[in-house]
């Protein structure tokens, strides 16, 4: 998620996680052991203890970051989880940008260091690649075929990109060839509409391609964010992926909304993005649903605070500013604070603070007391359909042509 899933995000996620391993990110991704994969789908038949959402027993995962306990990705995902970066351009990359080798660092500690590439230029991507194991930058490369906003798409890249099977091929297999002991992921979408799914032929060429798992946002760059996930293209996926492990992505807003994705679709996993927003203990929740445990974080508003303040104070060291963190953590403030009575010159003040020690002094006035708020497991961030996919000039004429586009100089989605 661009502009969230900073080192300083990652930083916190972790912490609040628990996790003894070290500090990450973002969009987590994780599997479920076979054990726990059965009991979620014996819980969806009511045949495991649980609450109302049905409290079935497996894991899941996401993408800020990826993974909790669970069936693990070949030489990633281990029970630390796994915490992806944001999004980098390959050209922006191999060119050395200065904000995109900023993007790349990771806090200390962070372990396992996961960067996710974006390209469209088979031999660009390759020459990324070379270049995050020559020079140690990461344990893990993830590339994002998924992305639906129009200056991605517009060049062919993100969740358009699949369309063009051969591209899509050339693309994997130099990912992969240069990628030596990292394992290589892809992130997808369904396809750009209901009339150009692209998701079952893309995840065949994956598996064929030495991609160590495959994760499918089950929508199509069309519907954007909007409307609702259908979890059963995941399902179709799993049935036709079976050498590798995939994992679902889409309307994860609770780790019982994880365990239910496990239960009708069967995936490994899942992968978290939206979700997380002013939830960074949601991966808390995951690992305990995970691990079989009905535990849920439910931090009263003044355990929030905190978390908030921490998390402010993480990014003036990501971003080498107080003014930029205070003003970039603006946009977390109405996220954390949903489903709190909180007055509206209070959520005001803390939007308009100049300082730490200003937003600090401001969440004295919360009412530190007030309980974690019910119902409000439910979505966060962008929203909404868009009219058309922008796509590069007969993108759509032929399947499998292999053009290769112009690709961003410009890391970040």
């Amino acid at each position: 998620m661009a502009g969230i899933t900073n080192a300083a995000f990652r930083v916190v996620c972790r912490d609040v996680q628990g996790d003894e391993q070290g500090t990450e990110q973002g969009d987590v991704r994780g599997g479920v052991h076979g054990d726990a994969r059965r009991d979620a789908r014996e819980g969806a038949r009511g045949g495991a203890h649980g609450d109302d959402h049905g409290d079935v027993q497996h894991a899941a995962a996401s993408h800020p970051g990826w993974g909790v306990p669970g069936p693990r990705v070949p030489g990633v995902v281990d029970a630390a989880g796994l915490y992806v970066c944001e999004m980098i351009t390959t050209r922006a990359l191999v060119e050395r940008n200065v904000k995109t080798m900023r993007m790349i660092r990771f806090a200390p500690g962070e372990s396992p260091r996961s960067i996710q590439l974006y390209g469209v230029d088979p031999d660009t991507v390759g020459r990324a690649v070379k270049m995050i194991v020559d020079e140690d930058l990461a344990d893990h490369i993830d590339l994002n075929f998924g992305c639906p906003v129009p200056k991605v798409t517009r060049r062919g890249g993100g969740s358009a990109l699949p369309y063009k099977r051969n591209l899509l091929r050339r693309i994997l297999r130099n990912a992969v060839a240069n990628a030596g002991a990292l394992p290589v992921t892809i992130k997808m979408r369904t396809g750009i509409d209901d009339d150009h799914l692209t998701y079952l032929d893309a995840g065949r060429i994956a598996q064929e391609e030495g991609v160590a798992a495959v994760a499918l946002h089950a929508r199509t760059a069309r519907q954007h964010y909007g409307g609702t996930a259908d979890w059963s293209h995941i399902a179709r996926l799993k049935e036709t992926v079976t050498q590798i492990p995939v994992l679902g992505n889409g309307d994860i807003w609770c780790a019982d909304d994880a365990m239910r994705m496990v239960a009708q679709t069967g995936c490994d996993g899942v992968v978290v993005g939206r979700g997380c927003l002013g939830r960074p203990w949601l991966f808390r929740d995951l690992r305990n649903a995970f691990n079989g445990s009905a535990e849920r974080a439910r931090p009263a508003l003044g355990e929030v605070a905190e978390v908030m303040i921490r998390h402010l104070e993480a990014l003036v060291g990501t971003l080498g500013s107080e003014r930029s963190a205070v003003v970039d953590f603006r946009k977390h403030v109405g996220w954390y604070l949903k489903g709190f009575t909180v007055g509206a010159e209070l959520r005001r003040e803390l939007t308009s603070v100049e300082s730490v020690d200003e937003f600090r002094r401001v969440t004295n006035n919360l009412d530190q007391g007030q309980p974690w708020p019910p119902n409000t497991d439910t979505p966060r961030g962008k929203s909404g359909e868009r009219s058309k996919v922008l796509l590069p000039e007969g993108w759509l004429d032929d399947p499998d042509d292999g053009v290769v586009s112009e690709e961003s100089d410009v890391s970040g989605g």
